[in-house]
């Protein structure tokens, strides 16, 4: 499964002719190439995949998405818990 992950831009650079931003994921800061989303700015939250923006979303959406992410690390974690009970 696949699965992209919305982070805030910190900087964005010019890397071999493309436009590349450095991602803060919650602490981890990661690269990625923006090329594809012109109008990013630092302070703007993209979901990141493979490496590349995918698109830019509002501060409300990104912490949605990492609510949803984080409840489901705890299901998870709750079924591995489960199984090993059983």
């Amino acid at each position: 499964m696949c699965l992209g992950v919305p982070g805030k831009i910190t900087s964005i650079y010019e890397a071999n002719g493309l436009k590349m931003a450095k991602i803060d994921f919650g602490g981890v800061s990661r690269e990625a190439c923006i090329q594809t989303l012109p109008d990013a700015k630092v302070g703007d939250y993209t979901i990141i995949h493979a490496g590349f923006g995918l698109n830019i979303l509002s501060e409300e959406e990104a912490m949605e998405t990492l609510h949803a992410l984080e409840e489901l690390s705890l299901v998870e974690q709750e079924l591995e818990l489960g199984n090993e009970e059983g």
